[in-house]
């Protein structure tokens, strides 16, 4: 192996040693602070904007109400669901399996394609760390080198009013953010008694609430970045969901190397357009270099391209140094393309949709089950009447509390419900059993076909189609 080819070797494998640690965290294995300095450009204002909307709907939306109840409700321990107005539950579990594996589907559709720009547009960990607590930090402490000179600073009393109010006001909006979500799962009006109330009556709802908060300030004070890189299991997805036609966040090594730092009397003989200014990695919040290539900690937030944007423009070369890209668009100068694997989740999906559609436009508001009951046959009856016993179970999707009767639609009979009247509880089962009696000499054959309505007052819910089973007739008997 002559010297040439050695010092390759060895520049390779330093190259990749980035892919053995994490960018967080030191040899020693201690914590690596990151100081992101502060981003901006094209791509961080859109970010603004878009995080903005995502903000107020995710605040709004608890305060909207349909016919009185909450627009979105995730009541997990009661098993209740309201989704757009429409109110689902245990009765709905197979709509759940199927809504969870399109999702799943479209997650891995989407990353395949667009790799994970939900991290770093649309995901509420990035939105708040860097779109709200981050910005107040900036406010405070200012910028990255900022940041660092006040650490290492003494504990003066301007670095300890800064400090005391950067985390009064963390944990005020981990407060904030807390109540949201929990309006979520138990309601606002639920919320705001908890809130409104004396805390002695609610203690679990209080004890939950600070919970939230405790929660999301650590988070967002302390542990930031590491969800990203160290919890969430998306970023480790990507190995498997991610391909060379995935687009991406991407450094385009074609133009950019060799690297070479920037001087004016220079020329650009023999270089690439990077110019090892290394703004790509001070603004990366999760302390990565993105011209590594495809990295976990990487979380799409497009600050690299904001912050190589604008020093291409002040070195006069063209934007898109690190750009979105798929590694084949760079390496190969090819364009985007509807991979077979993209086409077989596209169907996939599609299929899951359109069976999900299909069954959520024939969901009805009740579900009614008659069976009679097995291994009882006819019974005789005074008055020259025979009886059937039937198995009735209805499940109440509504809000509302429903009274139900029962009616023979076909023949002439009688309908007698074993125990009291059917009163239907907001998302209640009922299971009870009811007795049809029919005149003998109606009964024509063995199975007699009969129809019964199940109504709500007035309002025929459904028409139900049984049989009745009825004793044979002398002369049937003889022959």
């Amino acid at each position: 192996m002559n010297e040439e080819t050695l010092e390759q070797q060895l520049y390779d494998e330093e190259s990749q040693t980035f892919r053995n640690q994490l960018a967080t965290v030191t040899d020693e294995g201690k914590r690596k602070w990151i100081y992101p300095k502060k981003p901006s450009g094209r791509f961080h204002s859109a970010r603004i904007f878009v995080s903005a909307i995502l903000l107020l709907i995710l605040i709004i939306i608890p305060f909207i109400k349909v016919n009185g109840y909450p627009f979105m409700l995730f009541d997990f321990l009661n098993r209740k669901f309201i989704l757009f107005g429409i109110l689902f539950g245990p009765h709905d579990f197979h709509l759940f399996v199927i809504a969870m594996i399109a999702t799943v589907v479209f997650v891995i559709l989407f990353t395949a394609i667009f790799g994970r720009i939900f991290c770093g547009w649309a995901c509420p960990q990035t939105i708040f760390m860097e779109m709200v607590f981050r910005k107040i930090e900036y406010w405070l402490e200012g910028d990255a080198k900022d940041q660092r000179k006040l650490k290492a600073a003494p504990w003066t009393g301007s670095k300890i009013l800064k400090k005391i109010m950067k985390h009064i006001i963390f944990f005020a909006i981990a407060f904030f953010i807390s109540n949201i979500f929990l309006s979520y799962i138990i309601g606002m009006d639920e919320l705001i008694n908890i809130i409104t109330d004396p805390p002695s009556e609610h203690l679990e709802g209080l004890f939950a609430i600070t919970a939230f908060s405790g929660v999301f300030y650590f988070v967002f004070s302390y542990f930031r970045e590491q969800v990203c890189t160290i919890v969430c299991p998306y970023g480790r997805l990507q190995g498997v969901l991610l391909d060379r036609d995935s687009v991406v966040i991407a450094y385009d090594n074609v133009r950019g190397e060799p690297r070479k730092r920037f001087r004016k009397d220079e020329g650009w003989e023999n270089r690439g357009d990077c110019i090892e200014c290394y703004q790509c990695v001070e603004v990366c919040p999760t302390g990565i270099d993105i011209r590594n290539g495809i990295q976990l900690e990487c979380v799409n937030c497009t600050a690299c391209i904001d912050a190589c944007d604008d020093i291409m423009d002040k070195i006069k070369k063209p934007r898109g140094l690190i750009r979105y890209a798929s590694v084949n668009s760079i390496e190969k100068n090819t364009k985007w393309k509807f991979t077979p694997r993209a086409i077989g989740y596209s169907s996939l999906l599609t299929v899951l949709l359109t069976v999900l559609v299909f069954l959520l436009a024939n969901r009805t508001d009740f579900s009614v089950t008659v069976l009679r009951t097995p291994g009882l046959l006819f019974q005789e009856q005074p008055n020259n009447m025979v009886s059937n016993i039937y198995d009735l179970n209805i499940v109440n999707k509504t809000f509302d509390e429903i009274p139900i009767s029962l009616k023979l639609e076909n023949i002439e009979g009688e309908l007698k419900l074993v125990g009291k009247d059917i009163v239907m509880e907001p998302q209640g089962n009922i299971d009870t059993k009811f007795l049809l009696l029919l005149p003998k000499e109606n009964l024509k054959k063995m199975n007699t076909p009969v129809e019964i309505g199940i109504y709500d007052g007035t309002n025929l819910i459904k028409r139900v189609k049984t049989s009745f089973l009825a004793p044979l007739k002398k002369n049937e008997e003889s022959s």
